[in-house]
């Protein structure tokens, strides 16, 4: 039975840590280019990167791993992140940026936002899949 409390959205500090302590890519036995497709085409860097998608499939956090590459862009758009190659992340980015463009005002200042990327990242994974 799933809990009706509400969970705090993490920190970047938090969930990097755990990232880092829960992903499989890290003793996937896989070299750097096969997390880095070189080709522009996104079919052809999903085929070049099939095997790093394939680990992040199973990984228990795929999801905070995906959030953390959209979140910081500046890395997060290079390689393979939460099981997606950076065209589809980008167009991921885009689409959640134009559905939530207006519906609430900016944060303040300072203000960590923890945007919830599940339902867009449940609906955007089942589409790459089937490309």
């Amino acid at each position: 039975m799933a809990s009706s409390l509400p969970v705090p959205p993490l920190t970047d500090d938090a969930l990097w840590a755990r990232v880092a302590r829960h992903a499989r890519c890290a003793d996937s036995g896989l070299g750097p280019d096969e997390w880095f497709p070189v080709s522009i085409d996104a079919a052809r860097a999903r085929h070049e990167a099939a095997a790093a998608i394939a680990v992040c499939t199973g990984c228990p956090v795929r999801a905070q791993c995906l959030e953390l590459s959209l979140r910081h862009w500046d890395i997060g758009q290079h390689g393979v992140w939460g099981g997606l190659i950076a065209a589809d992340r980008a167009r991921l980015r885009r689409q959640w940026s134009a559905d939530h463009r207006g519906r609430r005002p900016a944060p303040a200042p300072g203000t960590i936002v923890r945007p919830l990327f599940s339902q867009v990242l449940l609906t955007l994974a089942k589409g790459c899949d089937a490309q």
